[in-house]
């Protein structure tokens, strides 16, 4: 007789909302509920598909939470899955261990939370016997191996790990009981239930090594389809995977090409038609969309002047296409060049291309624009100097945005007074 289990991790439950731009009231009810509904939508997988077990591999909360309606939806939901005989083996992370709700909540007896010291449960699955490790953060920072801690594989059993790590290191996220891939290959464990790293990822070799990502996106920096792995432990001992979508809401980064448009009814129904191609490829319930509309185009001047306008228009389309939420707009449009050997040209893309040309690659220009910027950010609170980024090279970069996006304001203003004289 087969094991199955649903391994997730990352939920952070009812995290709060990260992102400035939701300021739609609808779209932030449904971000700030989509955990919940995400947690909702795995027990009913673990139901339906029937499992012995769901593993939860650190972070099922976000830090230090102090509503107990957090507490209440969590009990219901695994009450769910303990009155259908399934079982919860769950490890505290880096997240976890602040969670006031990890020490108060009391669970069904199903539900395993490992401690802080190795343990091991050992379960009767037909033709096997199925071993789950687990140790849990007992406080927020782990900066050594946990792996060493680790109880020895069982001879003759399926042994299948679970921890949270950051593995060797990854972008964004900080190192919390680092450990290789090579080293949980060569565990002797058949399956390593890892948590953390909140993108989804399937290393391969000699044993089976999943990270599953989170089930669901908080923001834009969370963008993509979320989902958990359902895994079939057969009466032969091999393994089958299965990637199973979970996410509500799909966040979305989208490049509107508009280079050539000379019309605001046309760019209007650009914009509906990459928001209708994009929901049709869409798996989660909804898209969550930050559009950036690029390219050379007439309109530049009126799309940064009526910006709020042209929001509004991508709300609507939005709204019409069902389902799909604009989280911000971007513009990245600049006035048309001057055709190569053109005789006569029109003045503003003459000075358009002096600018492009002269002004912004002398190093002269690019440093005044820096002292600016840095004065600015000296006379900023801490708090509030996050937009410059962390490091020399997101610094630079938002410099190379000011000087683009100001020049192309500049010209764009130019056109519009040059047209309407004519």
């Amino acid at each position: 007789m087969a094991f199955r289990f649903v391994h997730t991790a990352d939920i952070h439950l009812d995290s709060p909302l990260r992102s400035l731009s939701l300021r739609n009231p609808e779209l932030a009810e449904l971000i700030g509920d989509a955990t919940r509904q995400a947690l909702v939508r795995i027990v009913d997988l673990c139901l339906e598909e029937r499992v012995d077990a769901l593993i939860i591999a650190g972070d099922l909360y976000d830090g230090d939470q102090t509503s107990m309606k957090t507490a209440r939806f969590l009990a219901t939901q695994m009450q769910r899955l303990h009155e259908a005989n399934i079982n919860v083996f769950k490890i505290r992370g880096n997240h976890d261990a602040l969670s006031r709700i990890t020490q108060e909540l009391v669970l069904p007896p199903s539900v395993k939370v490992f401690s802080g010291r190795a343990e091991s449960v050992e379960l009767n699955a037909g033709n096997h016997t199925v071993v789950i490790h687990g140790l849990s953060f007992a406080k927020p920072q782990a900066p050594e191996s946990l792996l060493p801690k680790y109880k020895q594989a069982v001879s003759g059993a399926i042994n299948i790990g679970i921890m949270h790590t950051s593995l060797a290191g990854a972008p964004g996220h900080d190192l919390y009981a680092p450990c290789s891939v090579g080293e949980l290959h060569a565990s002797g464990f058949h399956y390593w239930a890892l948590g953390h790293i909140h993108q989804r990822t399937h290393h391969a070799g000699e044993r089976t090594v999943i990270m599953p990502g989170m089930p669901q996106g908080r923001d834009i920096n969370e963008a993509g389809e979320k989902s958990v792995t359902l895994v079939t432990v057969q009466d032969d001992g091999s393994l089958t995977i299965e990637e199973r979508l979970t996410s509500i809401a799909q966040f979305s980064r989208i490049d509107v090409d508009v280079s050539g448009l000379t019309e605001w009814t046309d760019l209007a129904e650009h914009i509906s038609s990459t928001l209708e191609r994009e929901r049709t490829r869409t798996l989660s319930s909804h898209l969550v969309a930050r559009l950036r509309l690029i390219g050379e185009t007439p309109l530049a001047w009126t799309m940064r002047r009526d910006m709020d306008l042209l929001l509004a228009e991508a709300e609507q389309r939005a709204e019409r296409t069902g389902r799909v939420w604009i989280e911000k707009l971007e513009l990245d449009v600049r006035l048309p060049s001057a055709p190569v050997g053109a005789s006569g040209a029109d003045p503003v893309v003459e000075l358009k291309e002096i600018i492009h040309s002269q002004v912004i690659p002398s190093a002269g220009y690019r440093e005044q624009v820096r002292e600016l910027v840095t004065q600015l950010l000296d006379d900023l609170p801490a708090e509030a100097r996050q937009f410059a980024g962390k490091d020399t090279e997101s610094f630079d970069s938002l410099v190379d945005q000011l000087i683009t996006q100001g020049s192309e304001d500049i010209l764009s203003r130019l056109a519009a007074v040059d047209r309407e004289k004519n």
